[in-house]
This record gives structure tokens, C-alpha cells and sequence, in this order.
């Protein structure tokens, strides 16, 4: 006879701080929580934070405009794990059934929720490191401390997400293995590499691996481009263009923002940033990167994560509840044709680049 105690509200409530405390990249984000039941398809506005600069005061203040800037962002994402439950696992108290199912879900929507959020490395230009070789030694944290001074991205609030080869790299260096001994023993604790300056740091398994586009021959810009333009056509044998790909031209990066293909010897590529002071001029090389893992550094507002409750599920028992941003669903039904009980946990949420020159592509 199944556990009758066992209802979705306490499976929600048990499943959601699973979920909170296993989420890396949307608790590094600008998040934000939009009230009111939301489903898949659903276009918010949200506006982002505001930046300043901070002036020398001589004999007057100079006054800046607040600019809220606003952004769509589009909820696209819908992350579900749904499982069939047996006679067993409803006989199961709540601790049980937390443990052998609920544990694991939870597991796998921040799993997934994570890999959905690094992809947003694709939106950033800007890099360090080596491509193809695993970034290692304390000087590795150094230059990504100098890339984002570059970038102007402000002192607090800086985070680095690496991937395992990293992670292993650091933790077997004696200068960073020497952080546990500076009045914290954190740093080498559940995947965590610390602070290290200036910059927190933290493994995902969900870092990506850029493959670069297929495009082959001898890369030229094939005609003159204007200061400000957003794309570029390049002279080629063959071949594609992916998002997120980098493009060198002229000592400055540039990723493509859209998928392209090849046509009569040439491709026409989106970019961001727009062409760089002086434009570029037809046989100017362009150097594409190769393939690498994007380990990516960032400050916190660099990106977004927005959530929205889902309604409940009509005609089946659900529950939803909400902590810190995020929000979770828990349905129950029973399908009487198949005469089988299935769970269904998911969550609505979505993420947006909002400044891109906040972040920083490390390059492994």
C-alpha cells in the first residue's frame, strides 16, 4: 500500500535546497525572480544593473544619469526529470525516498541547469590562456586578474568556474596548495580552489568544450570593413563558422555570433565587439581559435539567471515552491491505461549575457 504521508508538497520542499545547494553558475549570476506562474516560451523584461564611473572631485561633483538599462530575456529552458514510481518507492518515509529519488533528481536539473548557463561562454570575445593546454600555476590566476582589470570589471564580486583538469592542476601546485594554510581550510574542500587574488573559484563537471567551425583555407578579410560594423567577410576555401568561435584580426578578438557557412570562397560572419578603431582592410589575416575548454572568469553581472514559478499541473497533484530564485515543481499522477505512477520535478528559467565585457574566456 503506498505511504499515503508521502504527499508532493513534501517532496518539493525536500528537493528544492538539494537543488539551491548544488546550483554553481546561476548562483554566481545577477539573478533574478519573476512572480507570477510563467511557462516555456515566456519573454521578460528585467533591468540590469547599472554601472557608473567614479570621478576625481576637485571643486564640483559631476552628476551621472541612472540608467536603467532593460534586457529580454527569454524563459526557453525547462529542466524535468520524470520517473516512474513502483508500489516500493511510495511504501518509502520521506528520508528514504528523499534519498533514492528525490537526491538524485535534484542532482540532475542543477546538473543540467549549470551546463545551460556556461554555455553563455560562447557570447564572450575576450580570452587568456592557451588553447588546448590545461591552465595551471598561481600565475594563471594572475592573468585572468589582469584580464578582467582590463576589462574594467570591478574588484568584488569576481569568479572563476574551471573544469576538473584544472582544478586538478591547482590542487597538485604548492603555491595554491599552500592556501589552506592562510587561516581557512576551504580551499581544497568539495571542489572548491578558494580565493586566490582577488577571485573566487569553483569546479563544474559542465564545462563546455568548444569545437571550432570547419572553415579551412588561408583566412583573409576579403574587403574593406568600417569602424563600428558587425560583421565581417572573409576570403576561405571551405568550410563553417560556429557561435562562439574566435576570430583574431588586427591583435583584437572577435566571437562569432552566429552560425555561418561558407559560399563562392567566402563567409560572412557576425561578430561581437563591432570593428575595432581604424576598421580593417581587405587581406588583413584572420586567425581562428582552436578548439579548447572555456573555463571562464567573470564579474558577478556579466550574466543573468531569471526563474519563474510553472503553473500547477491541472488534473494531477502539484506543488510548487520558490527560495532564493529559484523555483520548482513537483507533480504526481497516475495513468490508469498504463496503470503506472510517474513524478515529474522540473523547473522554468532562462539566462542572458548581460555585459559581456565583464567576462574573460580562459582558454584550456
Amino acid at each position: 500500500m503506498a505511504n499515503t504521508f508521502l504527499t508532493v508538497q513534501q517532496i518539493a520542499r525536500a528537493a528544492l535546497p538539494i537543488l539551491h545547494d548544488n546550483l554553481v553558475f546561476p548562483a554566481l549570476s545577477y539573478k533574478e525572480f519573476c512572480t507570477g506562474v510563467g511557462k516555456k516560451g515566456d519573454v521578460v523584461q528585467i533591468k540590469k544593473p547599472a554601472v557608473y564611473s567614479a570621478n576625481e572631485f576637485t571643486s564640483s561633483i559631476s552628476v551621472q544619469d541612472i540608467k536603467e538599462n532593460s534586457v529580454l530575456v527569454t524563459l526557453d529552458k525547462i529542466a524535468d526529470v520524470s520517473v516512474e514510481l513502483s508500489a516500493k518507492e511510495m511504501a518509502l518515509d520521506l528520508e528514504d525516498f528523499t534519498r533514492q529519488v528525490v537526491y538524485p533528481a535534484a542532482i540532475a536539473i542543477a546538473e543540467k541547469i549549470n551546463a545551460d548557463g556556461l554555455m553563455l561562454y560562447k557570447d564572450i570575445p575576450f580570452t587568456c590562456g592557451v588553447a588546448g593546454t590545461t591552465p595551471s600555476g598561481i600565475s594563471t590566476f594572475a592573468a585572468v586578474s589582469k584580464a578582467l582589470n582590463d576589462r574594467k570589471a570591478p574588484l568584488a564580486e569576481r569568479y572563476c568556474v574551471w573544469n576538473s583538469a584544472a582544478l586538478a592542476s591547482f590542487q597538485s601546485d604548492s603555491a595554491i596548495v599552500s592556501a589552506e594554510k592562510c587561516g581557512t581550510t576551504k580551499a581544497l574542500r568539495n571542489g572548491s580552489i578558494g580565493r586566490i587574488i582577488g577571485l573566487e573559484n569553483y569546479m563544474s563537471q559542465q564545462v563546455c568544450t568548444h569545437k571550432k567551425g570547419t572553415i579551412a583555407g588561408t583566412l583573409k578579410v576579403a574587403e574593406n570593413t568600417a569602424e563600428g560594423a558587425d560583421r565581417v567577410k572573409i576570403s576561405c576555401s571551405s568550410g563553417t563558422l560556429v557561435k562562439g568561435d574566435i576570430l583574431t584580426i588586427n591583435g583584437n578578438n572577435y566571437v562569432v555570433a552566429e552560425n555561418a557557412e561558407a559560399a563562392s570562397s567566402f563567409i560572412t560572419a557576425k561578430i561581437y565587439p563591432a570593428v575595432a578603431e581604424g576598421g580593417f582592410s581587405a587581406q588583413d589575416a584572420v586567425t581562428l581559435v582552436n578548439d579548447h575548454t572555456a573555463n571562464i572568469a567573470f564579474h558577478k553581472n556579466a550574466f543573468g539567471f531569471v526563474s519563474r514559478p510553472l503553473e500547477k499541473a491541472r488534473g494531477a497533484e502539484s506543488y510548487v515552491t520558490s527560495f532564493d530564485g529559484i523555483s520548482l515543481r513537483v507533480t504526481m499522477d497516475y495513468n490508469i491505461a498504463t496503470k503506472k505512477q510517474t513524478m515529474s520535478v522540473d523547473t522554468l528559467y532562462g539566462f542572458k549575457t548581460l555585459y559581456p565585457e565583464l567576462a574573460v574566456r580562459v582558454l584550456g
